[in-house]
């Protein structure tokens, strides 16, 4: 409208006076008075955008500084409760050496940011390395500071960057994690941290090309840079920076970086890692740059600096919607991140991580917490539940375990464990090892700290040891009392026969009987006596066959068919391959019991008129093949050992079952009702029993 007015006026001026030189001045004037308040108003706002820019800069600056900070802080408590769930390992409580170093060795091959791990005794001994073989000389101790700060206070410390061993060749950051058992430091778990893991979170964190990040240790050693520099170097904060940190203020005088750039700095001290800091600077000549382009409009033309002020605006505005859009993007991406993460540990160790608070009677925990207790209907995003809802999955008789061990946590301060069955529908019953510690005082302990395995498959594995055992034993019963029961029916009543008739050839021979029915008499004892030799072979060879000694398995085998065949009159059709090579003694025991079971079986319930046998010693292993043509069985009944329970008394199938998983071998049936039935037996050999 101004514009408007001005030049409907100089219109007039010039049109009235006459005189065109005076109104083009005069219009000039005008146009030049209109023009100085434009100008000057349009090089203020342009000031002031510029400011806001700077002052936008520094803010970026603090928010980038935030985001580093706590991303580091984050990955650093992370590692810091992964190694401290391994420093309260079963294993060390068993003084398993072995089992720990397994342990660590996977956990350091899944977490990106270790390096190592090792295991210190208080006199600075190491006593493993999982860059070196277990029990393999390793060197001194360094960073002798944090290791004597642990030994003081028992607590977790970070050290700052220094070479880890010398034989690694690399600088890292040292973790410290005492390893306390029954109130004694036992061991010092160090973590060797990856200085260049770190750089990789500095770098992700999205600063602007042209700002400078630093991390720094206690000791302002560089651990990590961006722009890259080698990490290691001493003083990486300048005076100026220094007395800003000790004054505890954020922000720092203009100084300069080690390239000679002048900067703007903001710091920031790193919760829980013992002095550490983060710096982010800006070039003072970009925090510049609005307000010299600023007074470089002040003297363009009024146009070009109204133009150009609409245009900076305009950019201004947009630069920082897409800048904070960037730094949401950003923030989100990194939270998800460190989300993934984070799961990606628990998940590797197969771990629950929770946290009971006794005074608010809740619990919380990870995904992998909520899944191991089956928490039905639980939504994705809960991580709290109330202790009521926790104690209500545990089976009643078990409850009154985890009140005594959150007891034991909260008086002891040790580390505790129970062990405790779930029931779920799609899995059944099944178990679970909870172990935590309550830390603090005793007067103010009541939070206890934890982790969730699943033990099902080793109590499953425990049941059925004990199972086995429990049938081993009645089983070895059972063959007892068969020999018993031969002994006394078959040789005891040989035994009373030949008794007797001693008895009647002396009572003969003192009645002067004659010469002929005393020599019958004798030679039916004889026989008698014959018969009791036979009867105590046949029970010793039951026992301990003495013909694998003398003839070997395969002939052992072979006299052991031809006797059955004789007395039992079936056929039976047997062959051997690899017969030239020896077989271990445990190995031909069993060998020859599970032929002298399967026949056994076959007489007892099979019916059968022919019988094949093929044993053969082949590279991968020894294969032994029974197979009948008798009535046959359904192997799904029974748990596949028998087609009516009077098949399953003694050992049967079971037994061959049992002796053939103590060698590590496969037995397979393969059977049906009117089909006959076949027996396949695979048996692993060593390389050196199969080359005898």
């Amino acid at each position: 409208m101004r514009a408007t007015v001005i030049a409907e006026l100089g219109s007039r001026l010039y049109s009235g006076s006459g005189r065109p030189k005076q109104g083009v001045w005069l219009f000039a004037a005008l146009v030049l008075t209109a023009a100085i308040p434009v100008l000057l108003l349009g090089g203020w706002m342009a000031y002031i955008t510029a400011d806001q820019e700077r002052s936008y800069a520094r803010e970026a600056a603090t928010e980038a500084l935030t985001q580093v900070a706590h991303r580091i802080e984050g990955e650093i408590s992370r590692e810091m409760q992964v190694a401290e769930t391994l420093a309260s390992s079963a294993a060390l409580d068993r003084g398993n050496l072995q089992d720990f170093y397994l342990e660590a060795t996977r956990i350091v091959a899944a977490r990106p940011l270790w390096e190592t791990a090792a295991l210190t005794k208080p006199d600075k001994e190491q006593v493993l390395n999982v860059l070196r073989p277990l029990g393999a000389p390793l060197g001194p101790v360094t960073d002798t500071e944090s290791f004597n700060a642990v030994l003081r206070s028992r607590k977790p410390v970070l050290g700052g960057l220094g070479p880890y061993q010398a034989a690694i060749g690399k600088q890292l950051v040292s973790l410290r994690i005492p390893v306390i058992r029954d109130g004694e430091l036992r061991y010092v778990l160090t973590i060797g941290l990856l200085p260049d893991q770190i750089g990789t979170i500095l770098a992700q964190a999205g600063l602007p090309v042209g700002w400078a990040g630093t991390v720094a240790d206690a000791r302002e050693k560089i651990v990590a840079r961006t722009p890259d520099t080698k990490v290691g170097k001493a003083g990486a904060t300048t005076p100026a920076v220094q007395e800003a940190m000790a004054r505890g203020g954020a922000n720092s005088p203009r100084t300069q970086t080690r390239e000679g750039v002048d900067v703007e700095t903001v710091h920031r001290v790193l919760a829980g890692t013992d002095g550490w800091s983060v710096h982010v600077g800006v070039p003072v000549s970009e925090l510049n740059a609005p307000v010299s382009r600023s007074l470089n409009l002040l003297f363009g033309g009024t146009a070009a600096s109204v133009g150009l002020a609409i245009a900076l605006g305009l950019v201004i505005a947009r630069e920082i919607a897409q800048r904070r859009r960037m730094e949401a993007l950003q923030s989100a991406a990194a939270l998800l991140d460190s989300e993934k993460r984070g799961a990606l540990a628990i998940d590797a160790a197969e771990l629950g991580t929770w946290r009971w608070d006794l005074s608010a009677n809740e619990f919380s925990g990870c995904t992998r917490f909520r899944t191991l207790l089956g928490l039905a209907g639980a939504r994705s995003e809960e991580t709290r539940w109330s202790a009521d809802r926790i104690f209500a999955l545990v089976e009643p008789p078990h409850r009154a375990a985890l009140v005594s061990f959150a007891t034991d946590c909260i008086e002891s301060g040790r580390s505790s464990s129970v062990e405790f069955p779930i029931q779920s529908d799609d899995r059944g019953e099944y178990w679970l090892r909870a172990a935590g510690r309550a830390e603090g005082p005793p007067n103010r302990r009541h939070v206890i700290h934890g982790v969730l395995a699943d033990i099902d498959i080793p109590k499953r594995a425990e049941a059925e040891r004990s199972h086995l055992l429990r049938r081993l034993a009645s089983a070895q019963e059972e063959e007892q009392r068969r020999i018993s029961r031969e002994l006394h029916d078959q040789i005891g009543q040989t035994v009373t026969g030949l008794s007797l008739g001693l008895k009647a050839l002396e009572q003969g021979l003192a009645k002067g009987s004659n010469g002929q029915a005393a020599t019958e008499q004798v030679r039916w004892l004889e026989q008698l006596a014959a018969q009791i030799g036979r009867d105590i072979h046949r029970t010793a060879s039951d026992l301990r066959p003495t013909a694998i000694d003398d003839l070997g398995i395969f002939k052992a085998i072979e006299a052991y068919v031809a006797e059955w065949q004789e007395r039992y009159g079936v056929r039976v059709d047997i062959q051997t391959a690899g017969r030239d090579n020896s077989l271990p003694a445990d190995v031909a025991a069993v060998l020859y019991r599970l032929v002298q079971e399967g026949l056994t079986n076959v007489l007892k319930h099979a019916s059968a008129s022919k019988v094949s046998i093929v044993l053969e010693k082949k590279p991968e292993g020894l294969a032994l093949v029974i197979e009948d043509d008798g009535i046959g069985f359904d192997p799904e009944n029974v748990g596949g050992l028998a087609s009516d329970r009077s098949r399953v008394s003694g050992l049967g199938l079971s037994g061959m079952k049992e002796r053939v998983a103590l060698l590590d071998g496969t037995i397979a049936v393969e059977s049906a009702p009117g089909k006959g039935s076949t027996i396949f037996v695979q048996i692993p050999l060593e390389e050196a029993e199969i080359a005898r």
